[in-house]
């Protein structure tokens, strides 16, 4: 196994972040990181133990390039939704300024997400579509814990994620690039896999426990 940054446990929970801005795109990443990671991924718990999750990971430049052109048609179209990170306003002016943050940033990377090394998409044997909550949780169970894994094996490693899912908007146009079997496979998530310029991430301002923790009913 490759060296590691120094980080505890609750480091590496904290500071794995969304980036973006702070991916080198210029730098190169051994094959045999990415394995490390996928490696580590594949150590996550699966419904039933079922183990059905797959890593698509892109490093062709063509084909990076034609799920970044798939991304950005889905990013149009979430700019104009309410749920934007820039359409988003609390009213409270430090939680306002950093959507706003979190909105350039995005925009940022729509715009490069072809520069990566790779890209990054987490997928899981069957479909969901129609299919009951318990069902779906269970499907989605197998591969986004998988997926966190990657990415916080990824940050251990001085490597930058960004978890996506705008390109869904298009899955089947995805698939049809990459081969994955649409009738039989879901895709989870969409990332950039790149070194990050630096490695000193920070915990995010987040919202006190008080609107998200409940003891015993809601």
């Amino acid at each position: 196994m490759s060296e590691t940054l120094s980080l505890t446990p609750d480091q590496l929970l904290a500071t794995t972040r969304s980036v973006r801005k702070r991916l080198d795109f210029d730098r190169s990443v051994p094959r045999a990181l990415v394995e490390e990671c996928v490696s580590l991924a594949t150590q996550a718990p699966s419904g039933s133990n079922m183990q059905g999750w797959h890593f698509v990971v892109i490093e062709d430049a063509a084909k990076r390039k034609a799920i970044a052109d798939i991304y950005r048609k889905g990013f149009e179209l979430y700019r104009s939704m309410p749920q934007a990170a820039g359409n988003i306003v609390t009213g409270n002016a430090t939680r306002d300024a950093q959507q706003s943050r979190v909105m350039s940033s995005a925009e940022f990377l729509a715009e490069n997400f072809h520069r990566a090394p790779y890209l990054v998409i987490g997928c899981v044997d069957g479909r969901i579509d129609g299919m009951p909550n318990m069902m779906s949780s269970s499907v989605l169970g197998s591969i986004l814990p998988a997926m966190w894994s990657f990415m916080l094996a990824a940050r251990a490693r001085g490597l930058g994620t960004s978890w996506t899912t705008i390109h869904l908007m298009h899955e089947q146009e995805a698939a049809d690039v990459l081969g994955i079997p649409y009738g039989e496979v879901t895709q989870a998530c969409l990332t950039p896999l790149a070194y990050t310029i630096g490695t000193d991430f920070k915990p995010a301002v987040r919202e006190s426990l008080d609107g998200v923790l409940h003891w015993d009913t809601w």
